[in-house]
């Protein structure tokens, strides 16, 4: 959200981390932690001075929401184990860990094709995933059988 907020108004200059915090209702404390991770990542550079704040550091086109993701740690994994855990149960995994690492996997590399820019934007038609139809509940049982 502060990216976002930060690419939607820094057209006129530098973006004071106070003005973000106001817009989204976000901590200014926590602000500053996510700015500096992404400041060290190079996603944003802050300006010094009165009218003082932060730019983004590329354009907002070239600026991938999984690099701000990984940036600041946050995680798309679905699973409570790590991969290199024993496993989500103690010695073993879970019986859908499978499933929810897969899920994890698909998140990432969608993350991955969207940009700051298309978060603006909205995200082209293209690049949403198109969902099968879900098999009516009757129907779901007969495949079950």
């Amino acid at each position: 959200m502060a990216m976002a907020d930060l690419a939607k108004h820094s057209e006129a200059g530098a973006v004071p981390l106070s003005a973000i915090a106001e817009r989204q209702n976000l901590s200014l404390a926590y602000l500053e932690q996510i700015f500096l991770l992404l400041r060290r990542a190079g996603l944003v550079a802050s300006a010094r001075g009165r009218s003082g704040g932060y730019l983004l550091s590329r354009p907002a086109e070239a600026i991938a929401i999984v690099e701000i993701m990984t940036a600041t740690s946050e995680e798309t994994r679905m699973t409570r184990c790590l991969d290199g855990d024993i496993g989500c149960l103690g010695d073993h995994r879970c019986l859908t860990h499978g499933l929810w690492h897969a899920l994890g996997g698909h998140i990432t590399a969608f993350l991955a094709n969207v940009t700051l820019q298309e978060v603006l934007d909205g995200i082209p038609a293209a690049k949403l995933a198109v969902m099968p139809e879900p098999v009516s509940q009757p129907e779901a049982k007969v495949a079950a059988r």
